[in-house]
């Protein structure tokens, strides 16, 4: 792949989410599988981006969302 992202599927894009590790909620906006490396060999991960109350996005890892409109801790 020479693209440096990719845009991925979630079942909870556009749908209300919680960062599990700020407690921040907001709308979960994308899914990208970007490559984060800084030399020459690739290194891939999934950042899921939400917007928060502030109408700023800030990213985090996918595995840290879940849905808003569950009690936490109840993941998806």
């Amino acid at each position: 792949m020479t693209d440096r992202y990719e845009y991925v599927p979630h079942p909870l894009l556009r749908h209300r989410v919680r960062d599990v590790a700020s407690g921040i909620e907001g709308e979960l906006m994308a899914v990208i599988n970007e490559d984060v490396s800084t030399s020459l060999h690739p290194y891939w991960v999934e950042l899921a981006y939400v917007r928060g109350p502030s109408g700023r996005e800030f990213s985090t890892a996918v595995d840290n969302i879940e849905s808003a409109e569950l009690p936490p801790g109840q993941r998806t």
